[in-house]
């Protein structure tokens, strides 16, 4: 785990390290997911991904107010905690988590800034509070927070992988996922999903030149 996390973090979210969402693409329909602050390198792989597609899907089995109440409850007892000891910014970022794990997003924003309050350069904190903005529909906030963190860790892996899916999937830039995706492979050789980041590298590449065609067409045909 980084230097500049608040400490006993990685644990709380190891086994759910991504959130699956489906974009739409002109080239094919592709599985995108964002990846979790705190969730490390090592730890991202193909169980991982597998668990939390199957959280994802029982999570749509829920209703709001199943979820809101899950979150709830789990959130309890570290909120019982956190009147003892409010400015523990570990409790902050797992109650936050807690929210967040059930899709109550603007509630764990509120933790996430909390904590971010305390330690503002907690980078897996600042990732995940961004990747909640971002499905919150608040796409330009979530890239703005992003940036935050790659202004602290240029080679934060999960920032910049965020980063791309959030330009992409969000704001239909593909020469800005390219390029952070590209950076992060650079900085990150090691990094376990390579592949995958290849792949959708390839796909937005596709994208953009079915784009330039189909615009290069209208041109002609003005």
């Amino acid at each position: 785990m980084a230097e500049n996390q608040t400490p006993n973090t990685a644990k709380w979210t190891s086994t759910q390290a991504y959130v699956l969402s489906v974009i739409c693409l002109l080239v094919g329909v592709a599985v995108g997911y964002l990846a979790r602050g705190s969730a490390s390198q090592a730890s991202v792989g193909q169980a991982q991904a597998g668990a939390a597609t199957a959280k994802a899907a029982a999570a749509q089995s829920l209703t709001p107010e199943q979820m809101r109440q899950m979150a709830e409850s789990q959130a309890a007892p570290l909120l019982a905690q956190l009147k003892s000891d409010p400015n523990n910014a570990d409790l902050l970022y797992r109650i936050g988590n807690a929210y967040y794990d059930a899709e109550q997003f603007p509630e764990a924003v509120k933790y996430y800034e909390q904590c971010l309050k305390i330690n503002p350069k907690a980078t897996d904190v600042r990732t995940d509070m961004a990747t909640a903005y971002h499905f919150m529909g608040q796409s330009d906030r979530a890239l703005q927070e992003y940036d935050q963190v790659l202004k602290i860790d240029s080679r934060h892996a999960n920032a910049l992988f965020n980063t791309g899916m959030v330009k992409w999937q969000d704001k239909q830039d593909m020469s800005g996922a390219i390029a952070a995706w590209k950076h992060l492979l650079e900085t990150n050789p090691q990094y376990p999903q390579r592949d995958k980041v290849q792949q959708l590298i390839a796909q937005a590449e596709q994208h953009m030149g079915m784009q330039g065609a189909a615009n290069r067409g209208k041109g002609t045909a003005n």
